[in-house]
C-alpha cells in the first residue's frame, strides 16, 4: 500500500517527523509514506504534522518495536 517506507525506530521526536517531512517533500502528491517509529510522542506529533502541512494522516498500526504511520502526500 505504501510507495515509500522509512525506518525511524529508535529516534526520538522530533526526528521521526523531520524524516517524514524530508521524504514527503520528494514524493508526488497522492503517494503514501509508511514511517516506522518507536517514540511514544510520534503518536501525537504525526497527526498534528500532517494536519499543519496539508498531508492526509491515514492511520497508525502497532508493529514490532513501535508503530507504523501511513501518510498520503498532500
Amino acid at each position: 500500500m505504501a510507495d515509500v517506507e522509512v525506518d525511524a525506530i529508535g529516534l526520538l521526536c522530533p526526528l521521526p517527523v523531520l524524516k517524514a517531512r524530508k521524504v514527503l517533500a520528494s514524493m508526488e502528491v497522492g503517494q503514501v509514506l509508511r514511517i516506522l517509529a518507536s517514540d511514544a510522542m510520534a503518536q501525537i506529533d504525526m497527526p498534528v504534522f500532517c494536519r499543519e502541512a496539508g498531508h492526509e494522516f491515514l492511520g497508525m498500526e502497532e508493529v514490532d518495536r513501535g508503530q507504523a504511520y501511513l501518510i498520503r502526500r498532500g
